[in-house]
């Protein structure tokens, strides 16, 4: 890369100054800046493209290697549950003969069946649920949380009357 020091800028600088003249200098120095700016964001996205294929390259080839792997398994379990069935029938093929009639699967059934209880309705206590109301909602709401006989809430609402 280019080795820039601070004595190399500040030449550049003042050769700058001498050939595009003050007024024009902050405007050129603007837009050096920008394109700057622009080609140093062209470079990070021509990097990220990069990686991002070579990702993707490492993501095909792993997944590659995991659907051969996942094969070579199906297979050998496909092979290996052929094998079983065909020792299971050597080793039952002498006990399904000998089996006439002592042994009835149905009759195992009905002897281990569970017994279920019978549906109840739970009872619902709603004096419960009133209380789960949190106490701001009730006197936003309107809700009395206080209760009063038909008397006493007469007698509290009636107007005052003046003595004569």
């Amino acid at each position: 890369m280019i080795d820039l020091g601070i004595s190399k800028l500040a030449l550049i600088g003042v050769v700058a100054l001498v050939v595009i003249g003050p007024e024009k200098l902050p405007k050129v120095a603007r837009t050096v800046g920008t394109l700057l700016g622009k080609a140093q964001r062209y470079v990070a996205d021509v990097k990220a493209e990069v990686n991002r294929s070579m990702e993707l390259e490492e993501l095909k080839k792993m997944k590659d290697s995991v659907e051969s792997a996942a094969r070579n398994v199906e297979s050998t379990l496909h092979d290996t549950g052929a094998e079983f069935d065909r020792q299971w029938s050597e080793a039952t093929a002498g006990l399904e003969s000998s089996a006439s009639g002592g042994f009835n699967p149905a009759d195992a059934a009905s002897i281990g069946s569970p017994v279920y209880p019978s549906y109840r309705h739970p009872k619902k206590n709603f004096r419960l649920k009133q209380k789960a109301v949190p106490q701001w909602f009730k006197s936003r709401t309107g809700v009395r949380t206080r209760t009063q006989s038909g008397a006493a809430r007469v007698a509290r609402f009636r107007p005052k009357t003046k003595p004569m």
